[in-house]
């Protein structure tokens, strides 16, 4: 494993994937010689659209948003990815790239396998083909339920939606993103943001600073939220080995 690592501290457990940490013993430890750790810093692209993927990355943690972006420039977040999934699914569904882009949206840590290592994986048709193929399945249900909430639901339901998704992935209440990045990942003007952050705010369920939010009040962001949060929660922990 590669000893990039965290300053001044072990490398992170790849069982806080919990992909990795469903596996069984025997697959976990032919797998394990060919994990390498890597830094997820802050806005670093992963790879671009129509990008040829070459690894397959498991969180440890932070988390990496899925983009699509259009001709004009403007762009939407399609899904998120955090400690529960894996990025890079192109590379054992047999398209070789994805349309959108993936962009780490908290940083973090993951464990990355090769192209090669993950096919050898899968043609061996084991636990980890099996739970890689559930979580493509989950992350469908994901996207397609963004797609329907972002045409039929309100900025202050889907900024709630969005919140409490990413405190799902998060291991703080403290998220560390600007009001302009939640605009382009959801496709609106910063200024729709600002206006329904400073009512949440009044309504005392986060906190705003630079750069940050502060959840104070999850159980009423998840009264206010729609339906597609519980959806999408319910797919993810049908489908996923020990998601909650």
């Amino acid at each position: 494993m590669s000893k990039n690592e965290p300053p001044g501290s072990r490398p992170p457990d790849p069982k806080l994937n919990r992909i990795l940490a469903s596996l069984p013993a025997e697959d976990y430890k032919r797998l394990l010689a060919d994990l390498e750790l890597v830094e997820m810093p802050l806005g670093w692209t992963m790879s671009e659209s129509g990008d040829h993927v070459n690894y397959l990355h498991f969180p440890t943690s932070g988390i990496v948003s899925l983009i699509y972006s259009l001709e004009d420039g403007s762009s939407s977040e399609t899904a998120l990815v955090g400690n529960e999934g894996m990025v890079g699914i192109s590379i054992f569904m047999g398209g070789e790239s994805m349309p959108t882009s993936t962009e780490v949206q908290s940083a973090g840590y993951a464990y990355r396998i090769s192209r090669k290592i993950m096919k050898r994986e899968f043609s061996l048709g084991g636990q980890l083909q099996h739970v890689a193929l559930l979580f493509t399945q989950a992350m469908i249900a994901q996207t397609s339920q963004t797609a329907v909430c972002n045409q039929h639901h309100s900025l202050d339901q889907k900024m709630c939606r969005w919140l409490l998704m990413t405190l799902d992935r998060s291991d703080s209440k403290e998220l560390q993103v600007t009001q302009q990045a939640i605009g382009n990942l959801l496709g609106v003007r910063r200024e729709s943001v600002t206006q329904v952050l400073g009512q949440f705010q009044t309504d005392h369920l986060i906190e705003r600073g630079r750069g940050r939010i502060t959840v104070l009040n999850r159980p009423k962001l998840e009264k206010r939220v729609c339906e597609c949060y519980g959806v999408v929660q319910h797919e993810y922990e049908r489908l996923l080995p020990k998601y909650k």
